[in-house]
């Protein structure tokens, strides 16, 4: 799959913040257009390799909305951006792009472990990622990175808006009854309901959707094959 060169990834924090509010300008938050068909969707994931600068990532391409595996792909790399709340992307994309670059179903939709417009920047990891594939990207989040909501009703499906600086960014979205909720942003060309609309169809027996949690096993064996292939 191939991608956009936006810009450089050897850069310093100060430098990434300007890349940040330079390309959320181009970010499009717009609903899916009608009548189009997805036919499947992209679960992205990254994993750290504690005691060492190795990072890997995965991506896992699921049919829609079945939801089965349909291809697998992961790759390894050396983390050259420092972990920094809020430019988490500089420090993740990299790997994830040479996962991409293996996967040769295009999806009609990437799901990340991260936020999207749900950012301090408006510019997360899913909105900077589907800015340089040209997709529809979701950010879903465990947790809040910014913004403020009302409280949340326990049965699966309840939402509430996550508003931040005055605007809605994003959903609160509980995935399964009395279970804590998933913090839901759309990335690019998508908007806020339809984010949160795909995410709550691909949680089907857990509460993280099964893009990224299949992404999430396939990052973690990729880890755990790389621990044991490197010498005692």
């Amino acid at each position: 799959m191939k991608y956009r060169r936006l810009h450089p990834w050897n850069v310093s924090v100060a430098r990434a913040a300007r890349i940040q509010l330079t390309l959320r300008s181009r970010v499009r938050l717009t609903p899916l257009r009608s009548g189009s068909r997805i036919a499947c969707v992209a679960g992205a994931d990254v994993s750290y390799d504690r005691g060492s600068d190795l990072i890997f990532g995965a991506v896992v391409v699921l049919s829609y909305p079945d939801l089965e595996v349909i291809e697998t792909a992961g790759h390894v790399a050396r983390a050259r951006f420092p972990y920094v709340p809020g430019y988490l992307s500089f420090r993740e994309i990299p790997v994830l792009l040479g996962a991409f670059r293996k996967i040769k179903t295009r999806p009609g939709i990437v799901i990340c472990d991260g936020q999207g417009v749900a950012h301090p920047r408006r510019f997360g990891l899913a909105s900077h990622l589907g800015l340089l594939l040209a997709t529809p990207s979701i950010g879903c989040a465990k947790s809040r990175l910014v913004g403020d909501h009302d409280e949340l009703r326990r049965e699966r499906g309840s939402s509430t808006p996550l508003l931040f600086e005055g605007r809605e960014v994003g959903s609160v979205v509980r995935t399964r009854d009395g279970v804590a909720p998933l913090y839901v942003s759309p990335g690019h060309r998508l908007d806020v309901e339809g984010a949160a609309r795909i995410v709550l169809s691909c949680c089907r027996r857990v509460r993280l959707p099964e893009p990224t949690r299949q992404a999430h096993m396939e990052v973690n064996v990729l880890r755990a094959g790389s621990a044991k292939a490197a010498p005692g």
